[in-house]
């Protein structure tokens, strides 16, 4: 069939995170989406999400003059054909940042498309794929998930906080703190047998984060995510990597696939982080956890979202990672969310939906409410 047209949906989620809200560009932040929408001819919907947060109109401006124009009219089946020549024809204008997310947003929906018009879960699809999982990802499954909280910067906050998480039935919890305060006060909180970790969102030098390492080690750390500043310099991250006696993790910040190909060889990652809104979508995300596979590094994907980002995360983890890598969920109380159904923790587990494509679409009245003009 034929893609007769390509729209966006920008939306914005009231949250409470039990603390103050970051501040971005001198105004709270907000938790925001950007949703795809992809017509065919014969009305058949899919749905993607392009990375948004605070990029979202830039993202919104890529996809409605460079993206769709070039998707409209094309067969939605031909899944890598219109990604590789999206991506060619678009290169000079950006392989990173909007142009890239658009590119993701797209891709998602069109692979929604294909579970849509083949009956069958996205999960099934790709467990069918080479590298797939295959029999070993069946219908039902419920996947570990766990609590990544937002920065509060005040131990104290950390602490309530990580004692929530745990009773609400998480046993692994993610911070967003860069003090050792914090992390000491989070253990304790947790206790001993809940996992925990630190993402830094490359705050430092390599010798600096050696020294915070050193400082957290005691705290058995599952991992020690984006200890770095700038993300790329993957020797210096490498550098780290064999000495400050943490797995090291990264990867929201590559945005091809040929970036995780030098983070590998370089020697950087024990687990890669692909973020499926911002990688190429599925497509892209498939090709990160290839190369890998060829280089021995574990893959936890980066999914702090609550729409088709999340699903597409779900579908992806179950159908081509191992039995028990976790899903990282962002640790707030949201006021509304047009998916809500299909993206609920229970007890420290989300589910893999079982219906066609993404299984599920975003309920069109609580859509109306959040959307932003």
């Amino acid at each position: 069939m034929t893609i007769r047209s390509v729209d966006t949906v920008a939306a914005t989620l009231p949250f409470e995170m039990g603390g103050p809200k970051p501040m971005f560009g001198g105004k709270p932040r907000q938790m925001e989406m950007l949703l795809v929408r992809v017509e065919t001819e014969d009305g058949l919907v899919g749905w993607g999400e392009a990375f948004g947060f605070a990029v979202w109109p830039s993202t919104r401006t890529a996809l409605q003059t460079l993206v769709a124009p070039l998707a409209v009219g094309r067969d939605e089946a031909d899944i890598d054909g219109i990604r590789n020549d999206l991506t060619r024809k678009l290169h000079l204008l950006g392989r990173t940042g909007p142009v890239m997310f658009a590119l993701s947003g797209l891709d998602i929906a069109l692979w929604d498309l294909a579970g849509t018009r083949a009956g069958q879960p996205l999960w099934k699809l790709l467990a069918a794929s080479p590298g797939g999982r295959g029999a070993a990802a069946g219908a039902g499954a419920r996947l570990p998930a766990y609590a990544s909280l937002l920065r509060y910067g005040d131990a104290a906050l950390v602490s309530a906080n990580t004692a929530r998480a745990v009773a609400a039935g998480y046993r692994q919890v993610k911070l967003h703190e860069i003090t050792l305060e914090a992390v000491a006060a989070a253990r304790a909180a947790a206790g001993p047998d809940v996992a925990l970790m630190m993402d830094c969102n490359c705050p430092w030098t390599g010798d600096e984060a050696l020294a915070i390492a050193d400082g957290v080690r005691p705290h058995a750390l599952a991992w020690f995510e984006e200890p770095v500043w700038p993300p790329e310099d993957f020797p210096v991250l490498a550098r780290v990597r064999r000495q400050c006696g943490i797995p090291v993790s990264a990867g929201e910040n590559a945005m091809s696939a040929g970036d995780f190909e030098r983070m590998f060889e370089a020697g950087a990652v024990d687990i890669a982080q692909p973020s499926v809104t911002k990688i190429g979508g599925v497509s892209g995300f498939m090709e990160v956890v290839e190369a890998a596979r060829r280089h021995g590094v574990r893959v936890v994907a980066h999914s702090p979202y609550f729409g088709p980002g999340l699903l597409a995360t779900l579908h992806l983890t179950h159908a081509l990672l191992a039995s028990g890598t976790p899903i990282e969920y962002s640790f707030v109380e949201l006021g509304d969310n047009p998916l809500r159904r299909a993206t609920t923790v229970v007890d420290g587990t989300i589910g893999v939906p079982d219906q066609p494509g993404l299984g599920a679409d975003p309920d069109a009245g609580t859509l109306g409410r959040c959307t932003i003009d």
